[in-house]
């Protein structure tokens, strides 16, 4: 019985070994980049660091849009504004660790499948493009849906809308849009089931009392819009965020060609904000974080600001000045 009892352990013991042989390491990852359309730079911060360091880069684009961080494939993607198409700049940990100050084009897409790029939209390997309208690309605006490999893009399918583009977003198969220079958002059910050509929407809805739409974020978490108000472009303080809790039971409860209410929203306007024209946002489910791309005011900022919980004029958390930041992406593993 006692010899049988000692094999027990050690059959016991072996199995745990081996088990935790086998056990995979997971370290957690808050990541956010930024991107330019003046300095030709992005930029790499890891949130969940004390005290934060900014990691800025040279990259190949002047200016830049869209940006998005693959932790995976250690990628940043850009829509260049310079170059007009999709780059991919790898090796991004590595450059930080070392202290570099460029990043390495690892691929990009076709030249000039578009112009005037002004947000991207992923979901897994797809990789959605906006393209607004402008006088080079023929008054066109343009959605144009790639599939990201090891080797570069390949355009899958090329969208015409008959409203300006900025912000997008993917949600799985389906996809929000802005329509620039209203205070509309845009919906297309089932997004990827179409085929190329014009695009006709699910749905279009107005948002009371926002000026111009411009970034856009959801959180299925928390089921939470997140949109971005420019209001005038020429002004340096009066934009604001806007954010919709239950956001599918009100969109859906919400005409085709409706409005949300004001009383659906809770909104961060005024000069303590110090929004502007914040032209992208992104959020952060675990910590309930807001991160803005402030465009015109001081000349570029980074903001961070906590969830509100009435509408007023909020104080960012943090405050940093990026010059002409574009674009924001926030990513968690």
């Amino acid at each position: 019985m006692k010899k049988l009892f000692i094999s027990c352990i050690v059959i016991a013991l072996t199995i745990s070994s081996c088990s935790n042989d086998n056990v995979m390491m997971y370290t957690p990852e808050l990541t956010m980049v930024t991107s330019s359309n003046t300095s030709g730079k992005v930029t790499y911060v890891d949130l969940l660091k004390s005290p934060t360091m900014v990691s800025s880069f040279m990259i190949s684009s002047l200016d830049a849009e869209g940006i998005s961080y693959d932790s995976n494939a250690d990628n940043i993607i850009v829509a260049s504004r310079t170059n007009n198409r999709l780059e991919a700049y790898s090796g991004v940990k590595n450059a930080v660790s070392t202290g570099a100050t460029t990043l390495n084009l690892a691929f990009s897409g076709s030249n000039l499948d578009f112009t005037n790029a002004r947000e991207t939209a992923v979901s897994g390997d797809i990789v959605v493009v906006a393209q607004d309208q402008l006088a080079s690309n023929g008054l066109v605006n343009k959605l144009l849906v790639y599939q990201k490999s090891e080797m570069g893009f390949t355009l899958l399918k090329s969208f015409t809308t008959d409203f300006k583009l900025w912000g997008i977003h993917m949600e799985g198969n389906d996809l929000y849009a802005v329509a620039d220079l209203t205070s509309d958002i845009v919906y297309f059910k089932n997004f990827m089931s179409n085929s190329s050509g014009t695009i006709s929407a699910t749905k279009r809805i107005t948002i009371e009392g926002l000026v111009r739409t411009h970034g856009i974020t959801y959180s299925a978490k928390d089921d939470l819009m997140v949109l971005t108000d420019v209001g005038s472009a020429a002004s340096d303080s009066d934009g604001g965020l806007v954010y919709i809790k239950k956001f599918k039971s009100v969109f859906a409860s919400t005409a085709n060609m409706g409005t949300i209410a004001m009383s659906n929203q809770i909104r961060i306007y005024g000069t303590n904000s110090q929004l502007g024209n914040p032209v992208d946002v992104a959020y952060d489910h675990v910590t309930n974080t807001t991160y803005v791309a402030e465009r015109l005011n001081g000349g570029g900022k980074v903001m961070s600001f906590s969830m509100p919980t009435m509408s007023s004029d909020a104080t960012p958390m943090n405050v940093r000045a990026e010059a002409g930041v574009t674009s924001i992406f926030v990513v968690r593993k």
